[in-house]
């Protein structure tokens, strides 16, 4: 079993400033189907987000959507979404402590956070805006009421785009890490079979946890240092570093995408 795995906004989608190729999705979705490969979005988006997102831009639909940055698992089967409910009842049994409602009431009073919309909350997942600029502030009064209570993790990514602070707390069995290795044991894939594609800071994780890593050319820069001393200090871990000139493409996106699947033989022709 192959497994395809890749982060959707700017990394499958092309919703930067950088230049994208504009076959790319039409590529990407033909080789997938063509070579029997498992397709799974691992995002932070949570599932009409995803669809909107499959609307626009014309990316094929998964087999598998670990959706809300980890914490839902969802199989598109015969042209509808099944929610994978194994998934909720593992998430209880290996977090016991975690609550949403508690973490929220434990940082209540910290400055310069806002809970986000109801949407891109869930029973796993409680999350904020953050002033990006006291960001180093913020996350250690955080740390202090809350890391270590809840089973938690704590993850913050900027997001480039809109200049925004995101801060997600999650349980720390559903993160995009885990629930990768949830569907790639569930479908009875070595890690070395699945390869996993990212572009900003909540894609550490699922880069440096054993998959096969690749890094689209648009990369954010913090990123690419912290896996590159990951490889420094684990020499494991692989990661592919798309760079472009492959078959023409830019290396930006799906183009990224594209040239690290052939990179680790996820499409049959040579590299």
């Amino acid at each position: 079993m192959k497994i395809l795995a890749t982060d959707l906004d700017r990394t499958l989608l092309p919703n930067g400033h950088w230049e994208c190729d504009s076959e790319a999705i039409s590529m990407f979705n033909e080789l997938t189907a063509k070579q029997n490969v498992l397709v799974v979005y691992v995002t932070g988006r949570n599932l009409d987000l995803t669809e909107k997102a499959i609307n626009e831009f014309g990316v094929r639909f998964p087999d598998v959507l670990c959706g809300d940055v980890g914490t839902s698992i969802r199989k598109y089967r015969h042209g509808a979404w099944e929610f994978d409910q194994g998934w909720i009842s593992h998430v209880k049994h290996a977090s016991p402590r975690w609550s949403a409602s508690a973490i929220r009431e434990a940082v209540a009073g910290v400055e310069g956070i806002r809970e986000q919309e109801s949407e891109h909350l869930n029973q796993f997942k409680q999350s904020y805006y953050v002033d990006h600029e006291k960001n180093v502030q913020i996350l250690k009064e955080i740390d202090e009421l809350v890391k270590g209570r809840f089973d938690e993790v704590i993850i913050y990514s900027f997001d480039s785009q809109d200049g925004k602070g995101l801060l997600d707390f999650l349980p720390a069995s559903a993160t995009k890490q885990t629930a990768l290795e949830y569907v790639a044991e569930e479908f009875g894939a070595a890690k070395e079979d699945v390869v996993f594609c990212g572009d900003s800071g909540n894609d550490i994780f699922p880069l440096t946890a054993g998959f096969r890593g690749v890094l689209v050319r648009n990369a954010d820069e913090q990123l690419v240092e912290n896996v590159k001393r990951a490889m420094n200090e684990n020499a494991d871990l692989k990661v592919y570093f798309a760079k472009g000139g492959f078959r023409g493409l830019n290396g930006y996106y799906t183009s990224g995408v594209i040239e690290g699947a052939y990179h680790y033989q996820i499409f049959d022709g040579a590299s």
